[in-house]
């Protein structure tokens, strides 16, 4: 998946503004600048279906009850800053989701680092047999 703006996406998202908390004075109780994005991403169609079994299992928590991906910004004081930080903030999330991590390779170490790690052992050792106490 690589939608490059979230224009890309905006046939399959629902925005909803709400007043927000905390502080700013009359601007809180009078401006909803609360954004709320909620992603339909079954139902899109720009995804496969591996990288929609992979967002509902790494971003099961952020589902609504329906089954759809919900971000929510209230951080700024204006709607247009909330709503751009919240399409950021659904984007990181998508591509975070749908990464598929490399699969580690097992290697062995190599001989000289197997002999520097058994030298330090044995100097560790050495040490510690030259702190015991001689028996008189």
């Amino acid at each position: 998946m690589q939608p490059a703006r979230p224009s890309d996406l905006e046939p399959w998202i629902e925005v909803r503004f709400d007043r927000a908390g905390g502080p700013g004075g009359q601007n809180v109780n009078k401006v909803n600048t609360r954004v709320t994005l909620v992603f339909d991403f079954q139902a899109c169609a720009l995804l496969t279906d591996a990288e929609r079994a992979r967002i509902g299992r790494r971003l099961a928590a952020r589902l609504t009850h329906d089954g759809r991906l919900r971000v929510v910004a209230q951080q700024e004081r204006s709607q247009r800053a909330n709503r751009s930080r919240a399409a950021a903030r659904l984007l990181e999330l998508l591509a975070a989701a749908v990464r598929v991590p490399r699969t580690r390779r097992a290697t062995r170490p190599t001989v000289a680092s197997q002999r520097r790690r058994l030298a330090a052992k044995k100097r560790r050792g050495e040490i510690k047999r030259e702190r015991r106490g001689r028996g008189d």
